[in-house]
C-alpha cells in the first residue's frame, strides 16, 4: 500500500484540487490512501472561529461567512452540475459547524479549538473525494476519527496504537483509493487532534498499521531543503537522508517534516518520500534507513519567536537535580516546548516557545524560587554538519546571547 499526503497549499483553490486528482490519477494505485489538510490558510481561519467563539462573539458570523464563502466558490469552480450532492454535503458541514457554536457552553480553549479546527479537514476531504470521483478516480470518503484513537489531551493528543492499528488494519483489504483527514482522531466522545502540521503524523500512522510501501508527502517545495529558502536564498535539495538524520533535522525545528512522522516509519523502514505536487516527475527527497546525507552540506534551521528565560539562584547556591526538575515540570504542565538548555553553576537558560500563551504563570512561578529575567522574540539557529564558512554565515552581523557546539551541531541564540 502507498500512502499519499496533501497539505493546504496544494488544495488552496480549485486548481489545486485539480491538480492533486491528476497526481493521484497519474502516481496511485487502488491500494492507496490520501490524506488532506483543510485547504490553504483554511486551519488559521478556524483559529479566528475558535477566538471569536470564546472572546469576541460580535465578529463571529462574519468570520464563519468568510470560511464558508471560500469554500463554496472552490466547490462552484470544480462542479459545474449544481445539483451534484458535494453542494449538499458542504451545507450540512456548515449546519454542523453552527449548531456547534450555538450549543457549545465550555470555556475550555483546548476543547472547543479541537471540536471547531476539524472541519477545515472535513470540509477539503469532502470537496476532493466528491471531486475524484467525478474525475473518474473512484473512491471511498473515510472519517479519521473512526479510526485515530487517542487519549484527550486536546490539541496534541497522544495515539492509542493498540486501539488504532486494530481499527485501520482491516483496510489492507480495500479495493478502491480511500480518502481521509489529516491532524484529526477522537478519544472516547469527541474530536482531537495531533498538533499543527499534524497531518504528516496522520499518514505515518496510517502507514504504519497498513504495513505501507511508502508514504510520498506532496509540498509546494522540490523536497527536503537543506535551509529554509526564505531566510537563506541559495538553499539546496538533498535527494536522500536517513531516519536518523531527518529526525535531527526534525527535532530541531526544520518545517519540512513533523518531528512525530518518522519515528513510527523507521520501526517499520517504511520509505518516505517528500516531493513537489508542482514537479511531480522530480525525484524529490527520500527518507530510508542508513543513507548518508546527499549532498553533504551544512543544514541550516531557524525558529523564530523564541524566548530565552535564565533562572539563578536567590542566595548564589548551585543550580542542581533538584532544581532542574522542577523547572522542568513547570514547563512540562505549561506544556511548553524546550528547545535549548545550558546551565553553570548557579544560573540555567532554557530557550522555549510558548504555543499555549502559558508564559506569565511559567514566570510567576519562576519568581517565587529564583532570579528570572527573559527575552522574548529571539531567533534560534541550529546548523547540523556545520563547517567555518556555516559558523560565519550564522555569526554574521548577529548579537548573539547563546551559543553551543557539538561535533555535529551548532546552536546560536540571537536577538
Amino acid at each position: 500500500m502507498k500512502i499519499f499526503k496533501f497539505g493546504g497549499a496544494s488544495v488552496k483553490n480549485a486548481e489545486g484540487v485539480i491538480n492533486l486528482a491528476k497526481i493521484v490519477k497519474q502516481f496511485s494505485e487502488k491500494d492507496t490512501v490520501v490524506i488532506v489538510s483543510a485547504m490553504g490558510k483554511m486551519t488559521n481561519a478556524f483559529e479566528v472561529i475558535v477566538h471569536n467563539l470564546l472572546h469576541d462573539t460580535s465578529e463571529l458570523e462574519t468570520s464563519v461567512t468568510n470560511v464558508e464563502h471560500y469554500h463554496t466558490t472552490i466547490v462552484s469552480a470544480l462542479f459545474l452540475d449544481k445539483n451534484h450532492a458535494v453542494f449538499n454535503a458542504v451545507e450540512i458541514l456548515f449546519k454542523d459547524l453552527r449548531h456547534f457554536l450555538n450549543t457549545n457552553t465550555s470555556t475550555n480553549y483546548n476543547f472547543v479549538y479541537d471540536q471547531l479546527i476539524g472541519f477545515g479537514e472535513l470540509l477539503s476531504t469532502t470537496i476532493v473525494s466528491a471531486y475524484l470521483n467525478n474525475f473518474g478516480v473512484e473512491n471511498t470518503w473515510l472519517d479519521v476519527r473512526n479510526y485515530i484513537k487517542t487519549d484527550s489531551n486536546f490539541r496534541r493528543a497522544n495515539v492509542d496504537w493498540d486501539t488504532t492499528c486494530q481499527l485501520i488494519s482491516p483496510l489492507k483489504k480495500q479495493d478502491s483509493i480511500c480518502v481521509t483527514q489529516g491532524f484529526l482522531a477522537s478519544d472516547s466522545i469527541n474530536t482531537t487532534t495531533l498538533g499543527r502540521e499534524g497531518s504528516d503524523y496522520t499518514a505515518a500512522i496510517f502507514a504504519y498499521a497498513l504495513d505501507a510501501e511508502s508514504v510520498t508527502i506532496w509540498k509546494d517545495v522540490p523536497g527536503v531543503l537543506n535551509a529554509d529558502p526564505r531566510y537563506f536564498p541559495n538553499a539546496q535539495l538533498l535527494s536522500q537522508l536517513s531516519y536518523r538524520e531527518a529526525i535531527e533535522l526534525a527535532f530541531y525545528g526544520a518545517s519540512v517534516i513533523h518531528p512525530k512522522t518518522l519515528q513510527p516509519l523507521q520501526q517499520k523502514e517504511i520509505r518516505l518520500f517528500v516531493k513537489s505536487f508542482l514537479n511531480p516527475l522530480e525525484k524529490g527527497t527520500e527518507i530510508s534507513q542508513n543513507q548518508d546525507v546527499v549532498p553533504e552540506v551544512p543544514c541550516y534551521i531557524v525558529k523564530k519567536n523564541q524566548i530565552l528565560i535564565c533562572i539563578s539562584s536567590l542566595d548564589f547556591s548551585y543550580i542542581v537535580e533538584e532544581n532542574i526538575s522542577d523547572i522542568f515540570n513547570i514547563l512540562h504542565v505549561a506544556k511548553m516546548k524546550v528547545n535549548l538548555i545550558q546551565n553553570s553553576a548557579i544560573s540555567f537558560s532554557v530557550c522555549v516557545e510558548d504555543t499555549f500563551a502559558n508564559l506569565k504563570d511559567v514566570l510567576d512561578q519562576f519568581q517565587v524560587k529564583y532570579k528570572i529575567t527573559y527575552t522574548s522574540n529571539v531567533s534560534l539557529y541550529t546548523v547540523r554538519h556545520y563547517n567555518d564558512e556555516a559558523i560565519g554565515i550564522i555569526e554574521n552581523n548577529k548579537n548573539i546571547l547563546v551559543q553551543q557546539r557539538t561535533q555535529d551541531t551548532l546552536q546560536i541564540v540571537t536577538k
